[in-house]
């Protein structure tokens, strides 16, 4: 621990994210990452973007990507916000609605970033127990408050809310922001994008690294009421006023106008997700209904899931296993192409105890 540290760094319990390993042969089922690649489209228009304007600041606001997302949803380029990847997004909406005198509720378990946010920003905190069965109830959330976040769906549970438990909480909670994190929407959830128009206190976060296979490129987006994304434009433009550059603007663009491939590869991991839960139950896990681009999955009683996860690594398939409260007794497992999947349910028929073989 540094000298040189301030007293909230040494404090800090900082995100730990997914591995990212320099080994050849790996099968990556621990960071949900889309198995397929980017549109074509996001190639040629790669090939087609100027260099020389390399030298020029990028546009602050992203307009053509605030056009393209526009379209998309049915909202006006000033309701949307660019960030650059999701995560940033979310960091300057803590900042500019969660600093209040009553307390941030966020489900206790969830997108673990969420903490790192508040411990680090000084934000007050309470977070709401998921139920039993996991589930996200947001009648469970208490009217005081000073902000709500929650994933939609959630991680890493993996399970949705429909669309009326979220206006419910909308109609309810008039004072607050309440900020939809809906990082894996694409693979299954109903979008709250359809309620911002009605409810200015809805702020709805996404991403173009999962659904759009542009996890390398970092770049995520808020839609809400107009009032909302000034106030992301505030923080924005006193901390980083030119946060996706030229290149990324122009790739995000393509990749978003691409809807016919987009659906494609979302169709392709909603049917591999469909025959693999399917495969782990027949194996004896236990697989909480997903609407995610991942599964979570609870091994057979009589295999530890940390114990697995290190067997599966050893046989160079990478998944996730959170040694928390609630979830240790889990691993989250990413979506691949259907080959990965295929090895990944051979290599677990070799590794499991033969009475849960069937």
């Amino acid at each position: 621990m540094s000298k040189y540290w301030s007293e909230l760094v040494r404090q800090l319990e900082p995100y730990v994210p997914g591995e990212q390993p320099q080994v050849d042969g790996l099968i990556k089922l621990n960071t949900n990452e889309n198995p397929y690649p980017p549109s074509p489209k996001v190639e040629q228009a790669l090939k087609a973007s100027a260099v020389e304007r390399l030298r020029l600041y990028p546009d602050p606001y992203s307009r053509r990507l605030q056009d393209s997302i526009g379209q998309l949803y049915g909202v006006r380029p000033e309701q949307v916000f660019i960030g650059n990847g999701s995560d940033e997004v979310l960091a300057f909406a803590f900042m500019a609605f969660f600093k209040q005198d009553r307390p941030l509720l966020y489900p206790d378990i969830t997108y673990s970033f969420y903490p790192v946010y508040c411990q680090l920003l000084g934000i007050t905190a309470e977070q709401i127990p998921v139920r039993e069965d996991f589930r996200l109830a947001l009648e469970d959330f208490p009217a005081d408050n000073g902000g709500i976040i929650f994933p939609n769906p959630n991680a890493p549970t993996s399970m949705g809310l429909p669309l009326s438990d979220i206006e419910a909480l909308l109609q309810r909670n008039t004072h607050s922001v309440v900020v939809v994190d809906e990082a894996y929407v694409d693979f299954g959830a109903e979008s709250a994008v359809a309620l911002v128009n009605q409810y200015p206190n809805l702020l709805v976060v996404q991403t173009l690294s999962k659904s759009r296979s542009l996890a390398g490129l970092r770049v995520g987006f808020a839609i809400g009421h107009e009032d909302l994304i000034d106030g992301l434009d505030r923080v924005k433009n006193s901390f980083n006023s030119y946060p996706v550059d030229q290149l990324a603007q122009t790739i995000a663009c393509a990749a978003v106008d691409d809807r016919e491939y987009f659906e494609q590869c979302r169709d392709k991991v909603i049917a591999t997700r469909d025959w693999c839960t399917r495969a782990l139950e027949d194996l004896g896990f236990a697989v909480l209904p997903s609407q995610t681009n991942f599964l979570f999955a609870r091994p057979p009683s009589s295999t530890k899931a940390a114990d697995l996860a290190q067997a599966l690594r050893e046989a160079k398939i990478l998944v996730r296993h959170f040694g928390r409260p609630r979830i240790a007794d889990y691993l989250r497992i990413s979506l691949g192409t259907d080959e990965q999947m295929t090895r990944l349910v051979e290599t677990l028929k070799t590794l499991l105890p033969p009475q849960t073989n069937g």
